[in-house]
């Protein structure tokens, strides 16, 4: 979890101590700061761009071709790389294997620095390997957070995943919920398959799971239509992503069911669906944050040796829940492409 550093105390007059601290805030958002509408564009010499040498990182995620939550923590990167003066390159596959030739690629590419996500840990053992004996820092984001301490990773952004379910178990409660379908659209995905266990610990009520085929859009739907004429008791669907949950709004209505829909994560659709009351809740993890944290975190390490959690602590960038209560305070936030 993000803390504000301890505020200085100054001494001398009250206008002094405002100067100061006006100085200090101007400097603040001249380095540490990126608008949400700005541009990403690396070439861009805009003001509080990173005075120091240019280094190549490299970010490297099990994200699935076009799937806008990957989008989300990729702008979060490009944001970061475009104020700390890095060469940013950024490539995904959904294949655990393929996902670690990725990273040897990125090796014999000699980066600075890799940014990965461990959906599947024992895969990526030997290519994360790899990149310590070459002497290139490794960081993790999103997926992991159980095994990036024994990977040797030197940090890690992201939620826990098993907080987030129980959480959301909690929640469900809350709103006396009584019988949970969690739909996994991808077999083995640890954080995936933590969350749903997450559910099923917290929620007093009822728990099933549902395996789908996350890269199928309509077989999903399909399934999740299915689902529920199988079993009319189902009155919450729990769905593991954002594109996820807009299809199983429409299964429900397909279905006739009365259940209603929640997620995991956020993106702009989902937002509107929040507010029209469609999808009644999503737990965000801040994907864009992921993204800008695991690339700054790079360029920290190199330009002053800094490492966030110590290499002991992960830096938890969610749960947070958004209902149509609060939606309004990140709304805008969607609609620029960065919530």
């Amino acid at each position: 979890m993000n803390t504000s550093p301890t505020p200085h105390h100054f001494t001398g007059s009250p206008h002094r101590a405002a100067l100061v601290a006006a100085v200090a805030a101007a400097c603040l958002l001249a380095v540490g700061c990126s608008g949400s509408g700005g541009s990403n564009d690396t070439s861009d010499a805009s003001a509080g761009k990173a005075g120091t040498g240019r280094i190549k990182i490299a970010l490297i995620t099990h994200g699935a071709r076009g799937d806008a939550f990957w989008e989300l923590v990729r702008k979060g990167a490009q944001a970061a790389a475009a104020k700390d003066n890095i060469d940013l390159t950024y490539a995904s596959n959904s294949e655990a294997a393929a996902q670690a030739s990725l990273v040897r690629d990125a090796i014999r590419d000699r980066v600075d620095g890799i940014a990965l996500t461990l959906a599947k840990p024992e895969a990526m053992q030997s290519a994360v390997s790899a990149a310590k004996a070459a002497g290139i820092p490794v960081v993790g984001l999103n997926s992991g957070i159980d095994a990036w301490k024994s990977e040797g990773l030197l940090e890690y952004f992201g939620q826990d995943e098993s907080v987030a379910g129980r959480a959301t178990g909690d929640k469900l409660d809350e709103l006396k919920a009584k019988h949970a379908l969690c739909v996994i659209h991808e077999q083995g995905n640890i954080a995936l398959e933590a969350r749903c266990a997450g559910v099923k610990k917290a929620f007093g009520g009822e728990t099933d799971m549902l395996y789908v085929n996350g890269t199928d859009m309509d077989a999903v739907g399909t399934a999740v239509t299915a689902r529920l004429r199988q079993d009319p008791s189902v009155d919450e669907v729990v769905m593991m992503g954002a594109q996820f949950a807009l299809a199983a709004v429409k299964s429900v209505k397909t279905a006739g069911s009365k259940a209603q829909v929640a997620t995991f994560d956020l993106n702009s659709t989902v937002v509107k669906s929040v507010q029209s009351g469609d999808v009644q809740f999503a737990v965000d993890q801040q994907p864009y944050l992921q993204g800008y944290l695991a690339v700054d975190s790079l360029w920290l390490y190199h330009s002053n040796g800094n490492f966030s959690g110590g290499g002991t602590a992960p830096v938890l960038t969610g749960p947070a829940f958004v209902t149509k209560e609060n939606v309004s305070s990140v709304a805008k936030f969607a609609a620029n492409g960065t919530r």
